[in-house]
């Protein structure tokens, strides 16, 4: 099993800026991928940023240039630094691992709110 424990949420004001953590711990080394993705009120959850296990990166169109995906794989941890955040970000962010032998794991969710 892999464990993942969002945090970093918050309430901020439009323009303003958030950094998201997601600490993993478990069979870290099964983890191919890892993503961040979210969730708004009546909306399919979807993906906003996801890192590769070489490195490579890939983001929602809606983020691209304001958001930025890091993994640490020394402190088993990944990061979205979000900027420029408008109101349309407002969600509840998840942390995603996949592993090609185990499946997906998520973590628990931490909410963002940004006020116009």
């Amino acid at each position: 099993q892999v464990q993942l424990v969002e945090s970093g949420g918050g309430l901020v004001q439009a323009g303003g800026s958030l950094r998201l953590s997601c600490a993993a711990s478990g069979i870290i080394w099964s983890i191919n991928t890892m993503g961040w993705y979210r969730q708004a009120p009546g909306k399919q959850r979807e993906l906003v940023a996801g890192i590769t296990d070489g490195g490579s990166t890939n983001y929602a169109d809606s983020v691209k240039g304001r958001f930025t995906i890091s993994r640490d794989k020394a402190s088993d941890m990944m990061y979205l630094q979000m900027n420029s955040l408008e109101p349309e970000d407002t969600a509840v962010y998840y942390c995603n691992a996949e592993s090609r032998r185990f499946g997906a794991f998520w973590g628990q969710g931490t909410q963002v709110t940004v006020s116009s």
